[in-house]
């Protein structure tokens, strides 16, 4: 479908701009500085990958406006998401960026940021089947292998040493590559397959309607084609890697057919939803 942001991810519009006043744009990458400090071997461990996931997405956290519990976007994923714990041991916990960029990703250790922007244009269904879609990377591991292909193909090129078995902390540079890298980063056919596949089925053991995959889909098509022939336009070149979307959108369609689940009516989006 898609280029990945990080771990594994559903980038509808990635963004490399810094931070803006009044209202942000999301910062990939901050001003960087300083010497290049060396990395884990490239013999990683889980424990050494899973403390490089922290590493990044604490920083991506620190350096994005993220909305308070009180905040109505957190709010209403708070209520969207209820019930969505757990995806194949791996723990999720959620939370909104308040950025204009259009976008949602899902990283290997369960974090799963959805940006204020994407919820004013998209109904509670439609959400849903983002999430469960990118959910399902986490899950079936493709995360992982993402962020590790990435973290070796950028942060660990300026060299590697040995470091007493312990990940060494990235620098500024190292992690605005790696940001870099996984944006670059892609997910087979399969993968893709399997992504929506699995998020049906975590839609529907969580309760959710999983009509919410072929919604998101539905709609995520409705963009590609409000985008028009602009080959300027970020939101092409996303589509470009989102192969046979319609074929998708039929087999997500076709089984909550069969599966007698009803399609939900048409809802208002973005702001209109959260009441």
């Amino acid at each position: 479908m898609k280029k990945t942001f990080f771990a594994g991810c559903l980038t509808l519009l990635a963004s490399l701009a810094c931070t803006m006043p009044a209202q942000a744009q999301f910062n990939l990458k901050r001003a960087l500085g300083g010497a290049t400090k060396a990395v884990q071997a490239i013999t990683l461990t889980d424990e050494q990958m899973a403390a490089y996931v922290k590493e990044y997405i604490d920083w991506v956290d620190t350096h994005n406006p993220v909305c308070p519990d009180d905040d109505p976007y957190t709010i209403r994923l708070k209520r969207l998401t209820e019930g969505l714990s757990d995806a194949n041991g791996i723990k999720l916990n959620f939370k909104v960026f308040r950025v204009v960029d259009v976008n949602a990703f899902a990283c290997a250790d369960g974090s799963v940021r959805v940006f204020s922007s994407l919820m004013d244009i998209m109904s509670d269904e439609e959400l849903l089947g983002v999430i469960g879609h990118e959910v399902g990377h986490i899950a079936l591991r493709h995360s992982k292998k993402a962020f590790r292909t990435a973290l070796l193909a950028s942060a660990l090129k300026d060299g590697v040493s040995a470091n007493g078995g312990t990940a060494a902390a990235l620098s500024d540079s190292q992690l605005g590559d790696l940001g870099e890298a996984l944006v670059q980063s892609t997910y087979s056919r399969k993968q893709e397959c399997e992504a929506d596949d699995y998020g049906y089925e975590f839609l529907k053991k969580g309760g959710k309607n999983p009509w919410a995959m072929a919604l998101s889909f539905r709609r995520l098509k409705q963009m590609q084609e409000e985008a028009g022939a602009q080959k300027s336009s970020k939101l092409n070149q996303l589509f470009s890697t989102h192969p046979e979307l319609e074929t998708r959108i039929g087999r997500m369609e076709e089984r909550a057919t069969q599966e007698g689940f009803e399609k939900p009516a048409a809802k208002e989006t973005g702001k209109a939803a959260e009441k």
